[in-house]
């Protein structure tokens, strides 16, 4: 397809997409018409309709390109890529009957034919799914259109830790505490639903408009209590698991038996970075980063930022310690650890920080649906979060072949990720490492780490609906009787005389016992 050489092409192609309403277009045409005019460059006229918030950015872009299909993927139009990975692009998209916006992370249709790549796309919304707390993006979805497998996830209109850290340097104490305080309760609450997350980092943390930290992407989650849970073991027995930067000694040297210290550790090495504005090793290889998390301190975080208190960088070191069992042994405990350094609330982040969206993505903001009930940047205990949530599975597939064709343009070999918005780690921090016969000399091997035992049982929140709810009949057999009191007879004749002196009016009251309707929801699992 080729590029539009005119306004004229522009238009068809605006046309034939079906992205913008013909009303609307007509509409904007005119008045453009009538006041500053229409541009005869079609570059020019694309970029004048984004700044009107007739199409978006990446609208525009794909447009300009000589594209007009590939707008949406299952019942979703795709507004703008928010999002740009190695396993995959992340689009802000909004549903076309229910206008609702979501954020659908799709696969590669390369990667979809690796079975590893496949199996953990769908373990990511797996483990996502079955979590529900503030501080942990959500996942509503897995779906199928074609060839193209997509997750459907609550859109988080924020930047990620490390991309603020990039740009703005080190963040203020306060702040840095109280977002790795929000972060402990939400991997604390995964632990005890039986999960932990293995690439905890500051690329893999969003901080929302609001203040609220919110933990994403749960591509390499361990079922720790799932024995049958084997995946990566069976695909990537070779490969260490997690970000070179922020990886626990002990997952270096078994990325498939760690248990939550590691995210402990991971954690820690995230609030060092937070701090630092750098991570705890800034240089060196892969190999050799991985081998300094085992063996070598990080220069201490005093002599970076003398203003933290001796008692702050002790918690840091206790979360970063080498040995598993000299950690904090819990994310719980970590956030009881930081609750003396933590303010109460946390600033709204600076707007500076936050994305830039286009006005037709802002416009439609009125229609998006919270998907999560907002609350304010307050650091809740964990005690107090509701149970676990259902997994819903994902619908069938709805689309033909042709459909797929129409989808295979923008999701494509992922381009470079643009400036502003960087998911992938820094020079060093691959996420996967294979460990070939040179590094596996150049790493010594560690011990496996200590026996964990848990202090607290992980069984004690059911999942919604194993509880029955009350048939009918005994439902009406717990409810009193509905007979009218003395108070409620003396009140019903001062209607009736009220009324009948106002117009002769006759009331009839009937009282009516309160129906029951079993609406219990069904609840369906993913495949492992």
């Amino acid at each position: 397809m080729s590029a539009p050489a005119s306004v004229e092409e522009l238009l068809q192609l605006i046309r034939k997409s079906g992205m913008v309403d013909e009303g609307k277009l007509t509409s904007y045409l005119q008045r453009r018409q009538k006041g500053r005019g229409i541009p005869t460059d079609p570059r020019e006229a694309a970029e004048g309709m984004v700044t009107d918030g007739i199409i978006t950015n990446f609208q525009s872009e794909q447009f300009l390109l000589g594209k007009w299909r590939g707008f949406t993927i299952g019942k979703f139009k795709l507004l703008e890529r928010v999002g740009v990975g190695g396993m995959g692009q992340v689009f802000l998209c909004e549903h076309m009957f229910m206008k609702r916006r979501v954020a659908i992370k799709v696969l590669p249709p390369a990667k979809a034919e690796q079975p590893a790549a496949l199996g953990r796309f769908y373990r990511e919304a797996r483990a996502a799914g079955i979590l529900e707390h503030p501080n942990i993006v959500r996942t509503h979805d897995i779906d199928q259109d074609g060839n193209l497998h997509f997750i459907v996830m609550e859109y988080v209109d924020g930047s990620n830790m490390l991309e603020i850290v990039k740009k703005f340097g080190p963040m203020n104490i306060d702040r840095a505490v109280g977002y790795v305080k929000q972060v402990a309760g939400g991997l604390d609450f995964a632990f005890r639903s039986g999960i932990i997350h293995r690439d905890v980092k500051p690329g893999n943390i969003l901080i929302d408009r609001k203040g609220n930290a919110r933990v994403l992407d749960m591509g390499l989650a361990r079922f720790f209590k799932d024995t049958s849970d084997m995946l990566t073991v069976k695909y990537d027995d070779k490969i260490v698991l997690g970000t070179a930067d922020y990886v626990a000694p002990e997952q270096v040297a078994n990325s498939h038996g760690v248990d939550v210290r590691a995210d402990v550790y991971a954690l820690g090495a995230t609030l060092y970075f937070l701090l630092a504005g750098h991570p705890p090793f800034p240089t060196g290889t892969v190999s050799q980063k991985l081998l300094w998390h085992r063996t070598k301190e990080p220069t201490a975080i005093r002599q970076i930022r003398p203003e933290v208190s001796e008692e702050l960088a002790a918690v840091l070191v206790k979360m970063m310690a080498k040995d598993p069992n000299a950690r904090y042994q819990s994310p719980g405990e970590v956030l009881q650890a930081l609750t003396a350094f933590a303010p109460a609330t946390l600033p709204i982040p600076p707007a500076a920080e936050m994305p830039i969206l286009c006005l037709a993505v802002t416009e439609g903001a009125e229609q998006v649906v919270d998907l999560v009930p907002q609350t304010p940047a307050v650091l809740e205990n964990p005690a107090r979060i509701p149970a676990m949530a259902g997994v819903g599975a994902g619908s069938g597939v709805t689309s033909a072949e042709a459909r797929h064709r129409q989808l295979a343009n923008p999701f494509g070999p992922a381009p470079s990720a643009p400036a502003a918005f960087s998911p992938l780690p820094p020079t060093g921090g691959s996420r996967l490492t294979k460990l070939g016969t040179g590094s596996a000399h150049a790493i010594p091997r560690l011990e496996p780490a200590p026996a964990y035992h848990p202090s607290r049982p992980h069984d004690a929140t059911p999942l919604p609906g194993t509880v029955p709810l009350p048939t009918a009949d005994a439902w009406k057999e717990s409810q009193p009787t509905a007979r009218p009191s003395t108070i409620q007879k003396i009140a019903l004749y001062l209607i009736l005389a009220a009324s009948v002196a106002v117009g002769g009016s006759i009331i009839y009251l009937k009282f009516v016992k309160p129906r029951f309707v079993d609406n219990t929801p069904a609840v369906s699992t993913m495949p492992n």
